[in-house]
């Protein structure tokens, strides 16, 4: 798996793209604490919790790549930030509320 990041200049609302350079599939990756997320019809989302962290992740321009492949995506980019507890989800979890 050879995925390229790109971080974005305004981190508090985006913290960056994963890249798959042979299919040119894009996932953003977004930190629902700190900023609103807002789906976009017709792209493919998960949502990740690990501790007090919650990230959804969104395709851009998803055009019918395999859920694997975006699966793979997101747990590289838990592994990248050391998230080896996350857990990955098809639909945004319950928050607790502390």
């Amino acid at each position: 798996m050879n995925y390229l990041l790109s971080t974005s200049p305004d981190a508090a609302v985006k913290l960056g793209t994963i890249h798959d350079p042979d299919t040119k599939l894009k996932v953003t990756v977004i930190d629902l604490l700190k900023s609103k997320f807002k789906p976009r019809k017709g792209e493919v989302r998960f949502f990740v919790t690990s501790g007090k962290e919650t990230l959804a992740f969104e395709t851009q321009g998803y055009r019918k790549h395999r859920e694997l492949l975006i699966l793979e995506m997101v747990a590289w980019y838990c592994v990248y930030l050391g998230l080896l507890e996350a857990q990955i989800h098809s639909s945004l979890p319950l928050l607790k509320l502390a």
